[in-house]
C-alpha cells in the first residue's frame, strides 16, 4: 500500500481509509474514476480558486461536474472567487496538480468547501496529495479532518 504524509496522518489520526495506486502522471478524476472501477461522481477532485483578499479556498466537487464560482462566492460570502490556473494552484498549495489534496493541506490556512454532492456517499475518493495515490475515505472522516464546510458549489459539466 502506497505511503506518505497523508496517509501517515491519517494512520495517526486512527482514520479508516484505503490508498489506491494510479499511474503517477497527472489524470484528471474521470480517469481516476475508471482505473479505480467506481462512478465519476464518487470521486472527487479539489480545485484551488482565489479571493480578493483572504487565503484560497479549495473547493473539492464530483470529478464529472466542474466549479461553480457564483455558487462558491454566494455559498462563502465573498464578492468574487476565481479559478486560479494550474501553475498559481501548485506556488499555492506547494503540491503538483492532480495531487492537490485538502488532506495534505491541513493547518494551512486554506477553507475548505467539500460539494453537497459528497452527502449521496459513505466513501469518497480524493487525492492522497501527490501523484499516483487516491484515498478512500469516509465522507464524515474527511469533513471533520478538513474543518470543511459543505454546500452545492458545483454545475455539469
Amino acid at each position: 500500500m502506497p505511503t506518505n504524509n497523508v496517509t501517515r496522518f491519517l494512520d495517526s489520526r486512527k482514520i479508516k481509509y484505503t490508498a489506491h495506486e494510479l499511474p503517477a502522471e497527472k489524470i484528471g478524476g474521470m480517469e481516476a474514476a475508471q482505473i479505480l472501477n467506481v462512478p465519476a461522481a464518487q470521486v472527487f477532485k479539489t480545485i484551488v480558486t482565489a479571493r480578493e483578499k483572504a487565503k484560497p479556498v479549495l473547493a473539492v466537487i464530483p470529478a464529472d461536474r466542474s466549479v461553480d464560482l457564483k455558487s462558491l462566492a454566494v455559498f462563502l460570502n465573498e464578492k468574487k472567487i476565481f479559478l486560479t490556473t494550474q501553475n498559481e494552484a501548485e506556488k499555492l498549495t506547494g503540491l503538483q496538480a492532480g495531487g492537490i489534496s485538502p488532506l495534505a493541506l491541513i493547518n494551512k490556512g486554506f477553507q475548505v468547501v467539500i460539494d453537497s454532492a459528497c452527502e449521496s456517499f459513505d466513501k469518497i475518493f480524493i487525492s492522497g496529495g501527490q501523484r499516483g495515490i487516491n484515498i478512500q475515505i469516509g465522507v464524515r472522516d474527511l469533513i471533520e479532518l478538513v474543518n470543511a464546510k459543505v454546500g452545492a458549489i458545483s454545475k455539469e459539466l
